[in-house]
Order: structure tokens, then sequence, then C-alpha cells
């Protein structure tokens, strides 16, 4: 059984997670922060760590550091994209907004767990065709199969990929499975929903800009893209973006470069 520790000053939100994990089967041991965590913990026991970013004494990104090779998924109630981005550059294998969905909570639980192996001797479960088998993708049938071998073709060069498909087929996924299987593993990845932000503020966003840009920026702030240089970078539903912001991202990709707003 897969341990996870929960790190949550709210007691409240920390026993709905407690109860919703367990009835997935996972042992669930609870702390309200940084400091309860070190002192009734051994943290490199867990196989994944939950925590609230903000929480009393020490925030919850440092728990990344103290817990060695252990996940470390943040939860954030200011789920601005500026603290998502700077809790994976610390190294967190990923974020997820409060209120969160269960559904959504599970999933991502499941699938960091599936991409970071016990460690304590629980062996991940095989499937038949392992040899083809990609992280986090499970399937033998002849597509699963082709859809393996393009991941692993493509995941060790620095190629710009285009990931088609209708909603629910797993996009994200294969673009985590290319990050997981490319020299860049150990980098950030960093993932946007380009249809959630809205059009007043995607180039921003996308790009970053300088003091004194516009009415507000009272300070110079990386974009996403600079935020994941030398990672990977995923763009899900790039044709919702507004034309001028897609004329952008194109020279992006075809230079390799991008210019800061202001």
């Amino acid at each position: 059984m897969q341990q996870i520790l929960v790190v949550e000053d709210e007691s409240v939100i920390r026993t709905a997670l407690r109860r919703l994990l367990e009835r997935s089967g996972y042992g669930i041991a609870e702390a309200a922060s940084v400091q309860e965590a070190e002192s009734r913990h051994t943290l490199t026991d867990f196989d994944l760590i939950i925590s609230d970013l903000r929480l009393p004494g020490a925030p919850g990104t440092d728990l990344i550091k103290k817990a060695g090779d252990v996940p470390v998924l943040i939860m954030t109630s200011y789920a601005s994209l500026r603290s998502a981005v700077d809790s994976m550059r610390m190294g967190a294998v990923d974020y997820i907004a409060k209120p969160f969905d269960h559904g959504d909570m599970v999933a991502a639980v499941e699938r960091i767990i599936a991409d970071h192996p016990a460690r304590r001797g629980d062996a991940a479960p095989s499937t038949e065709g392992g040899g083809n088998r990609v992280t986090g993708i499970i399937g033998n049938c002849p597509a699963m199969v082709t859809l393996s071998e393009h991941i692993r073709k493509v995941a060790p060069t620095d190629s710009t990929v285009l990931v088609q498909g209708e909603t629910g087929t797993g996009k994200e996924l294969v673009a985590r499975s290319v990050h997981q299987h490319s020299h860049r593993v150990d980098k950030t990845l960093i993932c946007v929903n380009c249809a959630a932000i809205p059009d007043t503020l995607i180039e921003s966003e996308l790009f970053g800009y300088e003091k004194g840009a516009f009415t507000g920026a009272n300070a110079s702030r990386m974009g996403l893209i600079e935020a994941a240089d030398g990672g990977t970078l995923f763009l899900d539903e790039i044709g919702e973006l507004p034309m001028e912001a897609q004329a952008r991202l194109l020279r992006f990709i075809q230079e390799g470069e991008i210019r800061r707003i202001g």
C-alpha cells in the first residue's frame, strides 16, 4: 500500500482529503505544518507528499528539498499561475488549486505515483508488452503500442510536438510521458491551459513583462515560456489563443527566443 503524507493546516480539508485517499486504497498520515511533518514523520518513508502552499511557519515548498526524492504535490488557494510556476521551479512535481475536484485529486495522485515508482520495494504493476509501455500510459493494443513508440522516438529530441485528440483522450498524459522520457526530465514541466487565461492577460502570462510596461506592472515578471526554459512547456488548447498571441507564439516556436512585453 502506497503511503501519502498530507500537510494541511485546515483540519476540515485535511480530514476530507484523508478520507478521499483512504477510500482509494492509500495509507495516509497527517501534519498541520512543515515543522510537525518533520518532527512526527520520516519524510522519505512516503511515496507522495501533498502539501498546502501557505502553512503556519515555513511554506509547503520547503518540503521539496527536505523530502529528497519523494514527489511533492502542492495545493494552493491562490490559484495564480505565478505561485504554481514558482512551486514547480522549486521542484514540486505538480500543483492543484483549492477547492479541488475529488476526481482530479485522485487522478493526480495516481499519475504521480505511477510516474515515481515506490522506493521501498513495492514494485509498480507491470503489463504485457512492458517493453513498449511509457510512463503513466497502460495498454498493449496496436494503437497504444504505436503511441508508445512515437513517444519514445520524439522524447529524446528538442523538437516541437503537436498532440491532437478529443477532450479526455489523454493529451496531457502524452505530454508528461514525453517529458519523463526526455533528457529534460530533471527540469521543469509547465502545463498551461490557454483557454483558462483571459485574452487580456495571455501575452503577459506567456511572455512576461518589464516593470512599467503597463498600468499595474510594478515589477518585472518572468513569463511561463521563460520559466520553462531548459524543461518542457505544454500548451493545452492553443486554438483558443487570440490570433495576435498565436502569431507571437509561432515566432517563438520558429526562432526559440522571446521578448518580454515592454
